[in-house]
């Protein structure tokens, strides 16, 4: 069961980083689908998220799509949300439906931006310091509960704002990520105990997504049609939000 899971680990990190993405809802369902702890699941999403957008986003910063003007107003509050967020205790059961729900809006958005990436200019809307606050703030909370990064969301409502082109909004949601997940999981580890964690599972899988998100990212800048790589991972989240919401509902 271990190789099973550290290999869809590198699968989901080889894709979702490929457009700027951590992977933590997925990680999230696969841990849960394969009854890992559930006390334990974010934790671990969380330490592989940081993992796989640590370099994602060194590499969009090496390749200049971080445009820190933008980018700084969307984490200003969003950091102390996700620390909140992160804090709060769910039961399993509210957890998980909460889980499904967040994956299947999130991959209906993210197929609906397919549409949108063409439309994107080279300087766009992400000038506006109020309007990315409030938009950082509010995914950051949600992000810090569910215990994902929350890149999910953003990208889809950065593309509808017209906020940049792709890669830029790929190297965005990529740091938004990093800061929101580093901040969820001490949230995290404030109310939870951790002596049950699998510590030599947890090394495997954040050795498998540093590989997988290295190639991921290479190729989202350098090789892939971002449309192309959001439809599939659209699909992927969409059917792992269903199976969460059948399993865990009926």
């Amino acid at each position: 069961m271990q190789y099973e899971i550290i290999m869809l680990f590198f699968l989901v990190a080889a894709v979702y980083s490929s457009v700027g993405f951590g992977g933590g809802s997925s990680y999230l369902a696969i841990l849960a689908l394969f009854g890992v702890d559930f006390e334990l699941l974010r934790i671990t999403a969380l330490l592989c998220n940081i993992t796989v957008v640590t370099g994602g986003t060194f590499l969009y910063w090496k390749n200049d799509f971080l445009n820190w003007k933008s980018v700084l107003p969307l984490v200003l509050i969003s950091i102390p949300a996700a620390f909140l967020g992160g804090t709060m205790k769910l039961s399993q059961i509210t957890f998980f439906v909460l889980l499904g729900i967040v994956l299947i809006i999130a991959a209906i958005l993210m197929w609906i931006m397919t549409t949108e990436i063409n439309k994107a200019k080279d300087q766009g809307n992400g000038n506006h310091f109020t309007k990315n606050t409030i938009i950082g703030g509010g995914i950051g909370f949600l992000s810090g509960i569910v215990g994902i990064g929350g890149g999910i969301f953003l990208s889809p409502t950065l593309h509808f704002m017209n906020w940049n082109t792709a890669k830029f909004i790929g190297a965005a949601a990529s740091f938004f990520i990093l800061v929101n997940s580093i901040a969820g999981l001490f949230g995290q580890l404030l109310v939870l105990e951790t002596a049950g964690l699998n510590i030599k599972l947890v090394i495997l899988l954040i050795f498998a997504v540093f590989l997988g998100g290295q190639i991921g990212s290479r190729l989202g800048i350098n090789k892939l049609s971002p449309m192309l790589v959001k439809r599939i991972t659209a699909i992927l989240v969409f059917i792992v939000g269903v199976r969460i919401l059948v399993k865990y509902t009926l």
